[in-house]
């Protein structure tokens, strides 16, 4: 069986009542949801949230609310892995042994079921425990600059001062929309940002982290960019 955990705390203190804000005409949990949906990959669409609200608002929309997240994994310190631990053990005590699971972020209104299945199709035809998302920065990182705390600048790495940026490694970092993994790989809390993971590579015009109001603001500029206005 394959299931489908969105995580979504009722808690946000820097975005108020953030996984259910309204982004571009709906709440922005929804569009989690509806990608998982489109796939029909899923047995289950799970969301797991401490908050009534939030519960409420996700079966509007066709996701489970099977229990209520316990409080010892429902604060701002725990990782996405024991919320899919969590659910994964939830189902299996219940008489539903799971597979599959991937998570998919409350927050994440580019998330697309092209890219879901990409994920699955990959992760299935390796060995690997875990696949997930990821995009390439938009500039060399070797040229990254520090403030020090005399306000000059410095670099952190200046032996690539002189080297051109076409001569430097791509680098990557974690999109913020989903990830797929084994259950016995989740059971065991093996290391997501280890080499037992494969990527799946986005276009970094659908990848905006959504964690301040600016992330907020820009995230729907980019939305209706791309989509139309809504």
């Amino acid at each position: 069986m394959k299931i489908c955990v969105i995580p979504a705390l009722g808690g946000s203190k820097r975005i108020p009542k953030k996984n259910i804000k309204d982004f571009c005409g709906q709440p922005i949990i929804a569009y989690s949801i509806q990608a998982a949906q489109k796939t029909e990959l899923f047995d289950h669409i799970v969301v797991s949230t401490d908050d009534d609200a939030i519960a409420k608002i996700a079966r509007s929309y066709g996701a489970e609310t099977p229990f209520r997240r316990p409080a010892e994994i429902s604060d701002d310190h725990t990782g996405t892995n024991a919320v899919l631990k969590h659910a994964i053990l939830w189902f299996q005590e219940n008489g539903t042994p799971v597979n599959l699971a991937c998570c998919i972020y409350a927050t994440a209104p580019f998330v697309r079921e092209d890219y879901l299945q990409l994920g699955h199709d990959k992760l299935i035809r390796s060995n690997k425990s875990f696949s997930f998302s990821v995009t390439s920065f938009p500039f060399p990182i070797q040229r990254a600059l520090k403030i020090t705390q005399d306000g000059e600048l410095s670099a952190f790495y200046p032996e690539f001062n002189k080297t051109r940026s076409q001569d430097l490694e791509e680098a990557y970092h974690d999109a913020g929309q989903f990830y797929w993994g084994y259950t016995e790989a989740f059971l065991q809390e093996r290391e997501l940002f280890s080499n037992q993971s494969i990527p799946v590579l986005l276009p970094r015009h659908l990848v905006q982290d959504i964690d301040t109001l600016e992330d907020w603001i820009r995230a729907e500029y980019m939305y209706k960019a791309i989509y139309g206005n809504i």
